[in-house]
């Protein structure tokens, strides 16, 4: 498969290593196997110590717990794109789901906290994941219900959570709770990990459209003895904590989008390529090179704008109003690339496209997780809107 074209002015030596490493390490580790764990919904847990081997587990964490030093928003670039060359978003939801489960620990959590979570997780000997949806709420996170109440040196911890990517094999859960049950709105909300053992924790497998390698659960929590000392950062700054935490899965999702679309384009072409029909080629019909034509297009579009993105998350300060816009755009663009490329992908493969073991139906079948996933697009819009004062 063809390298997706990055545009080398933004990238140093160094960038263009580490892209080396991680398409070698899929190549031998994912890719090969895909279909396999695809169709057993699961994939072995050795994979996390594989990929902590090669430094992914550990991007954008800090050296002294495992994680991997001189990082920037191109390196978290590449690792999404090349990691999508695998062409099977559930395998990467749940290796990765400990990038959005532990930057808070790392962010905001004392340093007990932090020494005692966070070596074992990037080392890829512990799973993290994040426990934020809840079945009445969905991306409404301030209207959550789950409570945590102060009983001496512990949290009692009721209520549930859904749609939590690694929910069944996590031992650590950041879960967002409401520890002050009088306050309404993004008031009162706090994050615990609650870790997996914990007696009253229950945990229900959710089966997907796609995603199918990448465990999904619903988790109800009834009467949970949570350590005090679990508690990330003070009561009642979870919400910020957890929006803090919203610009890198958004930037990662996008990232993950063009990667797949690009891995919908490839496959296009090659099959365009070598498919005839009517005694010439598919690639030969003007009809198939324009649609192939308009997937580069957007591919080459939503990379632009997500290289230019990467730049100035490393140059503005995080709540920059018209960076988070930027970010919550860039989501909607490049899931929309993907799923135009995954569309016209499966068009042009025809029967094929259709068929369980190619990478275009696949990822047809992922679109609306990435679209949904972070945030859904009308929620997107609208905070974009509110952060440009439209």
């Amino acid at each position: 498969m063809q390298e997706i074209r990055l545009n080398r002015a933004w990238y140093r030596p160094e960038h263009l290593a580490f892209r080396e490493t991680v398409r070698r390490f899929v190549a031998r580790e994912i890719t090969p196997h895909v279909n396999e764990w695809d169709e057993a919904g699961t994939f072995p847990r050795e994979l996390y110590r594989k990929a902590a081997e090669v430094g992914l587990l550990g991007i954008g964490f800090p050296e002294e717990y495992g994680g991997v030093g001189g990082i920037d928003w191109f390196h978290r670039l590449i690792a999404s794109v090349e990691l999508a060359q695998c062409g099977a978003g559930g395998v990467l939801a749940s290796l990765m789901s400990h990038t959005i489960g532990a930057p808070p620990v790392a962010a905001v959590g004392s340093a007990e906290l932090k020494a005692r979570v966070l070596p074992a997780v990037l080392a890829g000997e512990r799973i993290a994941a994040l426990a934020i949806t809840e079945p009445s709420g969905g991306s409404d996170v301030a209207s959550l219900g789950t409570t945590a109440v102060r009983d001496g040196d512990h949290y009692v911890v009721n209520g549930e959570k859904t749609f939590i990517t690694s929910g069944l094999r996590a031992d650590y859960l950041t879960v967002a709770v409401r520890t002050d049950p009088s306050a309404t709105g993004a008031r009162g909300i706090s994050l615990l990990l609650v870790e997996g053992g914990t007696p009253g924790l229950t945990r229900s497998e959710l089966r997907k459209m796609g995603w199918w390698a990448s465990d999904t659960a619903h988790l109800q929590f009834e009467d949970c003895r949570v350590p005090a000392a679990n508690l990330i950062g003070p009561e009642g700054t979870g919400f910020l904590a957890i929006m803090m935490n919203f610009n890198a899965e958004r930037f990662a999702l996008a990232a993950g989008a063009v990667g797949f679309a690009w891995v919908c384009y490839q496959e296009a072409l090659a099959w365009a390529r070598e498919r005839k029909t009517f005694g010439r080629r598919l690639a030969d019909h003007q009809v198939v090179r324009h649609r192939l034509v308009d997937m580069l297009a957007s591919i080459e579009s939503s990379l632009a704008m997500l290289e230019g993105t990467a730049w100035r998350l490393d140059h503005s300060p995080p709540g920059d109003p018209e960076l988070v816009a930027s970010l919550c755009m860039l989501k909607n663009v490049a899931t929309r690339t993907m799923q135009f490329c995954a569309d016209a992908a499966v068009q042009t493969l025809g029967g094929m496209g259709f068929m369980r073991g190619t990478h275009s139906e696949r990822i047809y079948r992922e679109v609306k997780v990435n679209m949904i996933g972070g945030g859904t697009e009308e929620i997107m819009k609208e905070l974009a809107a509110r952060q440009l004062g439209l």
